[in-house]
This record gives C-alpha cells, sequence and structure tokens, in this order.
C-alpha cells in the first residue's frame, strides 16, 4: 500500500486548517503558503472534502474554509477515504483475484494489515495529531516564516499577494 499525494495533501490541509480553526475561515492561499501545496490542488482537494461534509466554505472577502466538525471528531481515515484514498494493501483489491482469478497465498495477510491501518487511522483525530509536540513546532516554525514573508514585502512597497 501507497499513499498517494492526494491522501497526504489532504491530511495536511486538514489539518492545517484545524491548527487554524480558531481565526475563522481559512483560505486556501493561505494552506498554499504554509503547507507548500499547489493552490489548484487544493482546489481539487477542497472540493471533495466539501461534497463529504468535512468542510464548510464561506464565499467573499474574508471567506474561505473551516472544518464541519471539532477537530476531535474528524478522524485521519475520514479524510483520506473523503478524497478517494484507498488504504488497501492487497494487490487485488479486494476482488480476490490476485492470482489467475483466485486469491493468492497472501491475501489474508494483506487483507489483515489493510484492517490494521484502517482501524489505525480511524482511531486518531485531528485534534490527537495536532497535540503532538512535533507539529506544534512546525505550526509555530510555519507561522513565523509566513510573518516574515509579509514583513519583508511591507518593508519593500511589495503587493501581499502570493503567486
Amino acid at each position: 500500500m501507497r499513499l498517494t499525494t492526494k491522501g497526504r495533501y489532504a491530511v495536511t490541509a486538514m489539518l492545517d486548517l484545524a491548527i487554524h480553526n480558531d481565526q475563522g475561515p481559512i483560505s486556501l492561499a493561505d494552506i498554499s503558503t504554509r503547507q507548500c501545496i499547489s493552490l489548484s490542488y487544493l482546489e481539487q482537494l477542497f472540493a471533495r472534502l466539501r461534497k463529504q461534509g468535512l468542510v464548510s466554505s464561506t464565499r467573499g472577502p474574508g471567506g474561505g474554509y473551516t472544518l464541519s466538525r471539532p477537530p476531535a471528531e474528524l478522524a485521519i481515515a475520514d479524510v483520506i477515504s473523503a478524497v478517494d484514498e484507498k488504504l488497501d494493501t492487497r494487490r487485488c483489491g479486494g476482488a480476490e483475484d490476485c492470482q489467475n482469478e483466485e486469491r493468492c497465498l497472501t491475501h489474508e495477510l494483506w487483507s489483515d494489515l489493510s484492517d490494521r491501518i484502517h482501524t489505525f487511522l480511524a482511531n486518531i483525530t485531528l485534534e490527537d495529531v495536532m497535540k503532538s509536540s512535533g507539529v506544534q513546532e512546525v505550526a509555530e516554525r510555519q507561522r513565523r516564516r509566513v510573518e516574515e514573508v509579509v514583513s519583508f514585502r511591507r518593508g519593500r512597497g511589495g503587493s501581499l499577494m502570493t503567486h
């Protein structure tokens, strides 16, 4: 099983949203700047996250996205499945046709692993991840970096627009 960029970025963006949840709607441009994820890619991911009811959007000035539920109620497995990511280590994807249209020798092994991965991620919420000291350190570093960029642009009389 390999978690693709889609799943990783969805979790990263949702974690960013959870960390900044107390600031009201968060723009995708802000998430893009902090997490170095393409804005157009975030737009695609958030369309799926919104469709699955994990985030709400607010349009207009000051608009952006907010979590639809508290971070303690949003499991990592829900985020990954919302963007159509599969948590399956079986080559056959559960169809039991791994080898010549039949189950292979290791089908049960990979099936058990898939179940354990799903259970693991279903029992970890955004809040659990947010509480990690490592996550807090990274979030603080990102906050300082964004402040430095904004300060630098203001000092040069430049625009605050991100590209």
